[in-house]
C-alpha cells in the first residue's frame, strides 16, 4: 500500500490457524472447521522504533488471540462476511486500557483448507482502510458500546466500562454470548480476571462485570444473534452466589507479564 508520500509500514501474520463455523452447507453449520488467516497490517512503526515500546506498535501475540476468539465465537455463512468482520475489528481505534498503534489499512486472506476435500484450497482476500469504517457508539450510563460489526447471525461489540462502574447482573434468554477480557482492571462475579480470558454465557446464566480501576476497561463481546436490547434482563442474585465459569485463555502466558 502507498500513501501520498511513501509506502506504509507493514506487519504480517501468516497462516494463523483458527476454528470457525463458516459455510452455507448443512455439514458446515454443525461443527467448526479450520481457517487459515493471513494478515497485512499497515501502520506507522516509527514511534515504536524510537523507544515507544509495545504500546506504540501492534502486539501480534495478543492480536492473534483476539482473532482466534472472534472466529471461534462467531458464526458466518460466507468467507466474505468473516473477512469483513475481522477488518472492522482490526481497524477500530485503540482503547485507553489496551494502547497500540492505529492500524490504517488491512489486507486479509481467509483460506478453507478442508472445504474442497483436498482438490483445491478455497480462499478470499480483501483490503480495507480505516477511513472507510464507521463505529456507532451507544451510551449505556455506566458503560458504552462500540458496534464493530453486525449481521443477522451475530454481532461483535466492545463494551467499555467507566472507572468504578459496573454492568449490573443480568441474563440472556435468546442470545448466546461469548466475552473476552481485553483490559487488566476488570472483576467478574466479584473476582479479578486476566486479560485474554474468554467466558461463554449460555442462556439464563447470570453475570456481573465491574471495573475497579481508574481508567475505562474493555470487553470484546460476540452475541448470536446480534444484540437484542430486550434480551438483557436484570436479575437479583447475591454476589457471593454468582458462579465463575472456567475461562478459555486466548493470550500466551508471556503476554500477561508486566
Amino acid at each position: 500500500m502507498t500513501g501520498s508520500r511513501r509506502p506504509m509500514d507493514l506487519i504480517e501474520l501468516r497462516k494463523l490457524r483458527a476454528e470457525c463455523v463458516v459455510g452455507v452447507y448443512p455439514s458446515e453449520r454443525t461443527h467448526p472447521q479450520p481457517l487459515l488467516v493471513d494478515l497485512g497490517l499497515y501502520f506507522d512503526a516509527r514511534p515504536a522504533a524510537r523507544g515507544g515500546g509495545l504500546s506504540a506498535t501492534i502486539d501480534y501475540a495478543k492480536l492473534a488471540g483476539e482473532i482466534r476468539f472472534l472466529l471461534s465465537a462467531s458464526r458466518f455463512y460466507l468467507l466474505e462476511t468473516a473477512a469483513e468482520a475481522l477488518a472492522a475489528y482490526l481497524l477500530a481505534p485503540p482503547t485507553p486500557d489496551v494502547p497500540r498503534a492505529r492500524v490504517q489499512a488491512v489486507t486479509i486472506r481467509l483460506s478453507k483448507p478442508k472445504a474442497l476435500t483436498g482438490s483445491a484450497i478455497a480462499s478470499l482476500q480483501i483490503h480495507r482502510e480505516a477511513s472507510e469504517m464507521d463505529y456507532p457508539i451507544e451510551e449505556k450510563g455506566n458503560y458504552r458500546v462500540d458496534r464493530i460489526f453486525e449481521d443477522a447471525a451475530c454481532g461483535i461489540y466492545r463494551l467499555r466500562i467507566a472507572p468504578h462502574r459496573r454492568i449490573a447482573t443480568h441474563v440472556h434468554r435468546v442470545m448466546d454470548e461469548w466475552e473476552m477480557v481485553l483490559g487488566s482492571g476488570l472483576h467478574l462475579q466479584g473476582r479479578p480476571v486476566l486479560p485474554g480470558s474468554a467466558y461463554h454465557w449460555p442462556k439464563d446464566f447470570p453475570h456481573l462485570w465491574e471495573n475497579r480501576s481508574e481508567i475505562e476497561q474493555t470487553i470484546l463481546c460476540v452475541d448470536r444473534p446480534a444484540f437484542l436490547p430486550e434480551d438483557e434482563i436484570p436479575v437479583e442474585v447475591p454476589e457471593e452466589e454468582l458462579r465463575l465459569p472456567e475461562p478459555v485463555s486466548f493470550y500466551p502466558r508471556e503476554a500477561l507479564r508486566p
